[in-house]
């Protein structure tokens, strides 16, 4: 019995950690409309800062709480709020997402930047000096106390401010019509400004509370918002009674998971996988009313033609081409990445970017087919490579079973809860026998993957294995082109703008959903095995939440709906990987910040950069002065380089971006896209093919 009230003191104070922390969470929802998946990423810089303060330079506590709480949390609202949201207020729920994704992979590298992971950093809990608080047989530390009565004066400071006070009101106010709100006298930027300020304050709270019980460690303190994101999903996004009430399941469950789970080889990843159970079985049980908020302008998906399709592939093989003859066979290991991982990302072209179903688990998914590959093909046998796309495509179909009744920021929680639970769970488990069959995936280690067998040639070498990528991306390519210009991807199209009106044309809503899943996930899985047999070995860590949410970042940067983007996305993410390599082991963190900028720069290019440049090659390809001459150019630095007269493919590049900017500079004057009204589409600017297809779903959804 003393056990037992044990982990209920500690699971009630982590309870009321998680609370705290989801109370934000519902703040920032309720009032400003916007479920920030950062928010446990900005409690983990407030640890950090104040770790900084009082530990680092040795600052009171009391003046460094006061700093980090009433100085930097505030300041980093304000910049979340003016800054990165309200530039994508006015767009749509997706938007708003990629936003926040991209924060939260911002503030890890950030943080991975400045304070050094290998580097230990404790941090005291608060009264540590003092003798714990006996009630009964149970211990109860300063610190546990401490906890518990902040996150009961929140919850009430809370539902005094919400329910009580006019600032309140307008803030519930603003995120149902914000225009009307305005109409009545309230300031939604105001609102909005102030739910962007407490959330975030509330978010430090949290991880300042929770720091001194765990690892000083970004992602860890990032991802322990699983737990909060499921408090508030028992909240419904919406109540904070209910959030309360969530956290403490949540907190008991780990305590006693934690004290009374059996030891064995299959059972401790459950401990650690079990908040992000709790949240997918909270996604699928609990009953959601629609996400406020709705997407107020529509997103042209590129239509390509089956020439400019074949251009593409043909220049994917032409690029792989260029690479293994001018790279050393260092820089072709580090660089045949490219096309595997543009693979991957070219997963998300026809689930989100057709379909508009977002899922954060597509690496985890290329994780499993990087595994399945690994076990079956380790003789190199070739037919074991559609089986592991067959064993990926069978993964999308349990991710879109959650799918078929989430939508939004529900699908992003159940995907991302998904990828968690293969990362802390399935991953580690050791290999098990099932009705005879032996089932094996990271076996607790490493999976060394060999390449396949191909007309008697077993392919090994890096050159090999990259143009092998490179020709399976351009296939690829090829497929998802002809697939958005066919009726199933017209048929994607409809479903992303209205499923109610899809449904009601005749489609049929759950087979279109689990049919992209499916697709997706086993280009996803191809992506995975292919990026295995450039590795050589794969472990769990490659193919975790935090690493995919780089790639998906850039190919939301790319443009979703654009075929393209899967280069686009592999050489975004290779490429400075690789310069910034030298510099240091750090400077991976610059490069994830990088991205993460580049992501929140969203706003001003929400159908992403891939169409743009196209726009741009097209107008280079019609140049019968420019574009002789630039592939005359581009054939001498080819040789130079190859026969090594010049090292690297530098002048490549340069000679590429030089006569693409030039010639786009020279077609200064003709009005951009997206600046030209509909009514004048035809006269301002030429027409295109699909601008029909456009207007078309523009009058029937509007």
């Amino acid at each position: 019995m003393d056990q037992f009230l044990a982990f209920t003191v500690v699971g009630l104070s982590t309870a009321a950690i998680y609370a705290v922390i989801g109370s934000g969470l519902v703040l920032t929802h309720t009032t400003a409309g916007v479920f920030n998946f950062a928010h446990g990423a900005a409690g983990m810089v407030a640890a950090f800062s104040y770790w900084q303060l009082a530990v680092g330079w040795e600052w009171p506590v009391p003046l460094a709480l006061a700093t980090v709480l009433l100085v930097l949390a505030p300041a980093f609202g304000l910049f979340v709020e003016r800054v990165l949201m309200r530039p994508v207020q006015a767009l749509g729920e997706a938007e708003r997402l990629v936003m926040t994704l991209a924060l939260l992979t911002g503030c890890i590298a950030l943080a991975r930047w400045v304070w050094d992971p290998n580097t230990a950093r404790p941090l005291a809990p608060f009264f540590s000096d003092r003798s714990a608080i006996r009630l009964g047989p149970a211990a109860v530390t300063w610190h546990q106390a401490v906890t518990m009565a902040v996150a009961v004066a929140v919850a009430a400071a809370l539902w005094l401010l919400l329910h009580r006070t006019r600032t309140g009101t307008e803030m519930r106010a603003s995120v149902d019509d914000r225009a009307l709100a305005g109409l009545t006298g309230a300031d939604p930027q105001r609102a909005g400004r102030l739910a962007w300020i407490l959330g975030i304050q509330l978010a430090a709270v949290g991880g300042i509370l929770i720091a001194p019980t765990v690892a000083l460690d970004a992602q860890q303190l990032s991802l322990l918002i699983v737990s909060a994101y499921t408090a508030a999903v028992f909240g419904r996004l919406r109540s904070l009674p209910l959030t309360f009430l969530g956290a403490v399941v949540v907190g008991l469950l780990e305590a006693y998971l934690a004290g009374y789970l059996p030891q064995n080889d299959y059972l401790p990843g459950l401990r650690l996988a079990a908040p992000a159970l709790l949240l997918l079985l909270a996604l699928l049980v609990f009953p959601h009313r629609r996400l406020r908020g709705r997407d107020r302008r529509l997103v042209r998906v590129p239509l390509p033609s089956p020439r400019g399709s074949l251009v593409f592939a043909g220049s994917v093989l032409v690029l792989a081409s260029v690479l293994v003859t001018v790279l050393s066979d260092d820089a072709v290991i580090s660089y045949g990445t490219i096309f595997s991982l543009g693979i991957i990302a070219l997963s998300y072209v026809p689930l989100a970017g057709f379909a508009g179903q977002i899922s954060l688990c597509q690496l985890s998914i290329a994780g499993i087919g990087a595994v399945a590959w690994g076990h079956l093909g380790a003789g190199g046998e070739l037919w074991a490579l559609p089986v592991a796309v067959l064993i990926a495509a069978a993964v999308g179909l349990v991710v879109a079973l959650p799918a078929l009744r989430l939508s939004g920021v529900y699908l992003a929680l159940g995907t991302a809860a998904f990828a968690v639970i293969l990362d802390r769970w399935i991953f580690t488990l050791p290999a098990v026998d099932v009705f005879g069959v032996r089932i094996a995936l990271f076996d607790q280690g490493s999976v060394a993957v060999t390449g396949p067998d191909l007309f008697g040639r077993h392919l090994t070498s890096p050159a090999q294995l990259l143009v092998l990528a490179a020709v399976f991306l351009a296939l690829g390519s090829l497929a998802v082109a002809a697939l958005r210009r066919g009726r199933f991807g017209r048929r994607l199209i409809a479903l992303r703008d209205s499923e109610a009106a899809f449904a009601t044309l005749g489609g049929h809503v759950l087979g279109a959903k689990v049919a992209v899943f499916a697709l997706s996930a086993g280009l996803a899985g191809l992506g995975g095995a292919l990026y295995g047999m450039q590795l050589q070995t794969v472990t769990a860590e490659q193919f975790n939440l935090v690493a995919g949410l780089p790639i998906f970042l850039i190919a939301v940067i790319g443009g979703l709906g654009a075929v393209g983007t899967g280069l686009f996305a592999g050489i975004a993410f290779v490429v400075p990987n690789q310069l910034f390599a030298d510099l240091g082991s750090w400077a991976h963190d610059v490069s994830a910040l990088l991205i993460a900028l580049a992501g929140m720069g969203l706003a001003h290019s929400p159908a992403g950069i891939v169409p743009r440049m196209h726009g741009q090659w097209a107008r280079l390809a019609r140049d019968r002065t420019l574009l002789p001459l630039l592939l005359a150019v581009l054939g001498l630095c080819w040789l130079l380089a190859a026969t090594g007269t010049v090292a690297g493919s530098l002048p490549l590049v340069v000679a590429v971006l030089a006569a693409v900017a030039f010639r786009a500079r020279a077609s200064t004057g003709s009005a951009r896209d997206h600046d030209v009204p509909v009514e004048w589409w035809g006269l301002r600017r030429p027409w295109k093919p699909e601008d029909g297809e456009v207007l078309s779903r523009a009058t029937a959804t509007g």
